[in-house]
């Protein structure tokens, strides 16, 4: 058997390691798993985070929300117009001070995929700005300290943004945080090295030098050479592994060996670490390390994912320092990873063989301080993951390990190694219907974050509020101007329910401000791919002059599709099996006694094909459609020529019908608030 050696020496000069990790966001990736129960929540966040036990992050990089949609949602910005500033909103504080929590030395890095409107440009001092306005809320509001902030996320590079960001981070009191750029994908990612090289003062502003996919398109050597001759070290912000099970597991380690051995990159983070999102939502599944889509019932699943990032995150810290000589790739397929604690002399081996053909054989000399204690092995395969096998002794120095394919090991001289795991996790749970909420439980927002629970804001912001009238608490969407989004624009809408739903009733009372429109939604089937957020299902629509709408929507309209004069495709739009995108309406009429500045109640019933919409219990509009079976509920607030909606919106309503049956949860929920002790 063909048998490869390596030699592991402390006085091997390797690369700092600045950890392995995942995004919180890039989306509103979290937004279900703000809803767990207190035990839930803790237990799916020690999975992740917590130091030794399951996937055991040494970094995370989160999202400064920004109103705008990111691939799943839009989270809710800390500052909606020019001088507004409310730290509160949203959960991704929580979620910083609960990583945090688990492991002080994790990472915090950050970045923007959006930004409010008043920001203009994201390349402006606006946008500086709002990250300083940003920072100070983490730190001051919440004790919390960034390590490191992209430029943004995806937008382009832009050389006068990243010297201005740098200087002021240095001006405000945040000169430990370490900026980074550009944050882009694809085969033009890194043209900004030349330029870099003659520019001093773009060198001097940034501390570390960032881009995504290096799975996808590795830095070249010459690309590589040029940042390691800047003294930069080269960080992968984003990179992705869209498979399923030990395929899944494999391929997230080979992308943390490649990620060194090819491109230098010593900061590897993969988007994303929980699935707290509807399962209808894009990327819903394969990314994520732990499902969290059941709230209301508090059950969750682990995926095989998982195990791979513990491969790497039980065996290695921040800080360690790669050993060069133990990293690279084995002659009949894999790849090795060799890191070290040079304060102590421990170190740990990361292998995969995914590309291995037949089994294959290492030899590892050790020496020049280097511990030469026994090895912990840890293993993984299609069969079994992250399983603890005998240990290896070392002898004189010296041990050898027969490696079968389509495997993965870890071996480390460091002890404390867990395949963490919690009993009695609860049964799954359809979603409960009948369902309402009047919003009046949530007497102090901020506690929530202003938001309330199960609803999922794909675009814009749905946020608790009090209602004009003084009677209790409402929603509001409050983004009236469209943001600068990520994702294409599109109605500002929420959902919530499950999408398996068919016969039913969804009604919520609206309240009108003046050239307002207002519109409750039912059978959501779709809300884009990822990158677009055009629903499909219908939704029922009212103006504050009294003009009610019942509307198809199919998704992002695609002109080429349309062909012919306008009968052939009045045609092409009445077929049910192609997919063909637009708003249509299909039903109308003008409803008296509707004016701005008063609450009306909207409810949208599904009945089979026959598709009716009420007004005040007043049936208004009615039609068949046999186009969406079957989907989610939800709220929306309509894109108009030069605003968004701003609609308030209470009591909604669900109720099952025909075919939908009834879901009671066994006991009532019991949420803690996100921020108990913030006032």
């Amino acid at each position: 058997m063909a048998q490869q050696s390596f030699q592991l020496s402390a006085k091997d000069a390797g690369k700092r390691f600045d950890g392995i990790g995942v995004v919180n966001g890039g989306g509103a990736t979290a937004v279900l798993l703000k809803d767990y129960p207190q035990q839930q929540r803790r237990e799916i966040l020690d999975l992740v985070y917590k130091p030794m036990f399951g996937g055991s992050m040494s970094a995370i990089l989160v999202e400064i929300p920004g109103d705008g949609n990111s691939t799943q949602g839009s989270m809710i910005s800390h500052s909606h117009h020019r001088g507004d500033f409310n730290f509160e909103r949203g959960y991704m504080w929580w979620v910083m001070k609960e990583v945090k929590k688990r492991n002080p030395q994790l990472s915090i890095d950050a970045t923007a995929w959006s930004a409010p409107a008043w920001v203009k440009s994201y390349w402006s001092a606006d946008m500086v700005d709002y990250y300083l306005a940003w920072l100070r809320g983490l730190r001051e509001v919440h004790g919390v300290e960034l390590d490191a902030l992209g430029c943004h996320n995806e937008k382009g590079k832009n050389y006068a943004f990243a010297k201005m960001l740098k200087k002021s981070l240095l001006a405000n009191g945040f000169q430990n945080v370490k900026l980074h750029g550009f944050d882009n994908w694809g085969k033009n990612k890194m043209d900004f090295l030349q330029d870099m090289k003659r520019d001093v003062e773009l060198q001097e502003a940034f501390d570390a030098v960032s881009a995504h996919t290096f799975s996808e398109i590795p830095l070249t050597p010459e690309q590589r050479q040029l940042v390691e001759s800047m003294n930069k070290p080269i960080w992968n912000s984003e990179d992705h592994i869209y498979l399923k099970g030990f395929d899944a597991l494999i391929n997230i380690v080979k992308c943390f060996n490649e990620n060194y051995i090819v491109s230098g990159a010593t900061r590897i983070i993969n988007w994303y670490d929980i699935a707290g999102v509807y399962p209808m939502e894009p990327y819903s599944c394969d990314p994520a390390t732990v499902l969290a889509r059941e709230p209301w019932s508090g059950h969750y699943s682990v995926r095989e994912a998982l195990w791979g990032y513990a491969h790497y995150g039980q065996f290695t810290r921040l800080g360690w320092q790669y050993v060069d000589g133990g990293c690279a790739h084995l002659q009949q397929g894999g790849s090795m990873v060799t890191l070290k604690d040079s304060a102590t002399g421990d170190y740990s081996v990361i292998i995969e063989t995914k590309e291995a053909k037949k089994p294959q054989t290492i030899e590892i000399k050790v020496k020049d301080g280097l511990k030469t204690d026994a090895l912990c092995v840890w293993y993984s395969d299609e069969q079994q993951q992250f399983v603890r096998l005998p240990d290896i002794k070392p002898r004189r120095g010296r041990f050898s390990l027969e490696l079968r394919s389509q495997a993965v090991y870890s071996l480390s001289t460091t002890r404390g190694q867990q395949k963490g795991s919690f009993q009695q996790i609860p049964a799954s749970k359809p979603f409960p219907i009948p369902y309402e909420d009047n919003f009046d439980r949530y007497t102090q927002p901020y506690e929530w974050g202003y938001l309330p629970h199960f609803t999922a804001d794909i675009f814009g912001c749905f946020e608790l509020t009090e209602r004009p009238d003084h009677q209790g608490q409402c929603l509001r969407q409050t983004v009236g101007e469209q943001p600068l989004s990520w994702a294409p624009k599109w109605h500002h809408y929420t959902i919530l329910g499950d999408s398996a739903w068919n016969d039913y009733e969804v009604s919520a009372d609206v309240y009108l401000n003046p050239q307002d429109e207002a519109a409750v939604m039912g059978r959501v089937c779709d809300v884009g791919s990822g990158y677009g957020v055009w629903a499909k299902g219908y939704y029922l629509k009212l103006n504050d002059q009294g003009r009610c709408s019942l509307v198809i929507t199919r998704g992002k309209l695609n002109p080429k599709e349309l062909i012919g004069d306008a009968e052939q495709q009045a045609a092409i739009l009445a077929r049910t099996d192609v997919e063909v995108g637009g708003e249509y309406v299909l039903d109308s009429a003008q409803v008296t006694g509707v004016s701005a500045c008063q609450w009306h109640q909207l409810k949208l019933r599904f009945e089979g094909d026959v598709i009716t919409g009420f007004v005040d219990g007043r049936e208004v509009v009615r039609t068949t459609s046999a186009r969406y079976p079957r989907g989610m509920a939800g709220l929306l607030a309509p894109l108009q020529k030069r605003r968004v909606a701003t609609p308030y919106f209470d009591n909604l309503k669900i109720t099952p019908l025909g075919r939908t049956p009834i879901s009671i949860l066994p006991h009532p929920l019991s949420i803690q608030p996100l921020y108990p002790f913030v006032k």
